[in-house]
């Protein structure tokens, strides 16, 4: 099998190769730093070995759940937010057909989605498509009081409960939670539901490869098991005992920190391929949320081209000079379509790729090249897990923890001291003398 790969020959000039090894010593410090879990965050490192330790029989387990919400369901809502359903949309987008709504013969439940919002339109409308249907509920939430998976839940779950019953509602019901604790754990044991665990060591947004992601990827009908295969194949490729010069996790996270210290404040991932738009916004979650602190941080955009280039691809060309991109190159498609010229739709697409890169470049926009050999659940699982090395690296070489997310909580605080939710009545005395 080959491997994904990195090419940065294309982002050299604003920041020379030699500046970029200059900085091995300290990538492969920082990684060492990961390897050894002496750094900020460590008892946040749950995923870092997270492939190589997963179990045939986790695996198993995982499978067979999966297939008796198959057999009993037409959809499958999974319910979550941030990093508990962007890994699961990311896989399932990229790899189910585009028109997968439209099929009428089907072999997998159509899977999606809520607890991602608080769109009061959005849940009428989700549970007007779900009367007379069969459904099942994958509620994913370490705590389970998280306001917007738990808002839906309860919705959702009374929804099921009237239509089949209480009994059958419990079979139809998987809980993603903590392995002790938490208003979730507490609700599933007592109404009997199945239940898997989110490792206490493993953050949202790094969260994929356990069942958060990978029960709803598998009722989808994807191979976890070749997902994970990707992904160990990359947590050896980029292992401490890998040297600079062959660990693209290392390269990549040296070159973006050269760059940022450059000026270049901001890092757009770009697709020619439309099947990748939530691998990106799987991306920006982990890097904004990762590096995104102490007043520091490159701000992770995405376009999708060449649809965006006739929007946004006239700032990326003559805008502020403040960005570089990350390209995702697909080298070959899993179908073949011809024009009447006798090309490849694939050729054309190649085309525009190049020329864009050879135009950003000419105009002052460094690009990072990541190649995917096809769009695969093996290569899925490669580019995940580089992602995730590359991004612990990257933000200990910045110097802040990436493991931590304390801006997300200032938030809920306003928004609980809104509700006049208990506990709160200090904060919501303060905030409503600021209205």
């Amino acid at each position: 099998m080959k491997n994904i790969s990195l090419n940065i020959d294309k982002a050299l000039g604003t920041v020379t190769k030699e500046q970029v090894y200059a900085q091995a010593a300290k990538a492969h410090e920082c990684n060492a730093t990961l390897q050894n879990g002496n750094g900020a965050g460590n008892d946040f490192l749950g995923w870092l070995h997270l492939p190589s330790s997963i179990t045939d029989a986790e695996l198993t387990d995982i499978e067979n759940t999966a297939n008796v919400l198959r057999s009993k369901c037409e959809v499958v809502v999974a319910i979550g937010i941030g990093g508990s359903y962007l890994g699961t949309k990311a896989v399932v987008e990229a790899l189910n057909n585009s028109f997968d709504w439209l099929h009428t013969n089907r072999k997998n439940p159509v899977l999606v989605y809520a607890g991602h919002n608080i769109g009061e339109d959005y849940l009428y409308e989700l549970c007007e498509i779900l009367k007379g249907k069969q459904f099942g509920l994958i509620n994913i939430s370490k705590s389970g009081t998280t306001t917007e998976p738990a808002l839906a839940f309860r919705m959702l779950k009374k929804q099921l409960e009237d239509a089949v019953g209480k009994e059958e509602a419990k079979h139809r019901i998987v809980a993603i939670t903590d392995a002790k604790r938490g208003a979730l754990r507490t609700l599933a044991d007592q109404e009997g539901y199945k239940t898997f665990i989110i490792p206490d060591n493993v953050g949202g947004r790094f969260s994929v490869l356990t069942p958060v992601g990978l029960l709803p990827i598998a009722v989808a009908g994807i191979s976890i098991r070749d997902l994970v295969a990707g992904a160990i194949s990359m947590e050896k490729a980029t292992d401490v005992s890998v040297p600079f010069a062959e660990n693209m996790a290392e390269i990549y996270a040296a070159t973006r920190n050269e760059l940022y210290k450059s000026g270049k404040k901001v890092e757009i991932l770009a697709n020619f391929h439309p099947k990748l738009h939530y691998i990106a916004e799987w991306w920006k979650q982990l890097y904004g949320e990762s590096e995104g602190k102490d007043g520091k941080g490159i701000f992770p955009a995405s376009v999708d081209l060449t649809t965006d280039l006739h929007s946004m691809g006239q700032w990326i060309q003559d805008g502020e000079r403040t960005i570089f991109e990350t390209v995702i190159s697909v080298e070959e498609p899993n179908h073949k379509v011809v024009v009447p010229t006798d090309k490849r739709v694939d050729e054309v697409n190649k085309m525009a790729e190049l020329g864009t890169q050879l135009a950003h470049v000419d105009g002052g926009v460094p690009n990072l090249k990541i190649t995917m050999p096809e769009v695969s659940p093996y290569y899925i699982g490669q580019l995940f897990y580089f992602f995730e090395r590359a991004c612990g690296i990257s933000g200990y070489m910045l110097g802040v923890n990436p493991f931590d997310q304390p801006g997300v909580e200032a938030y809920k605080k306003n928004m609980f001291a809104l509700l006049n939710k208990p506990g709160y009545e200090k904060e919501s005395e303060a905030i409503r003398a600021r209205l």
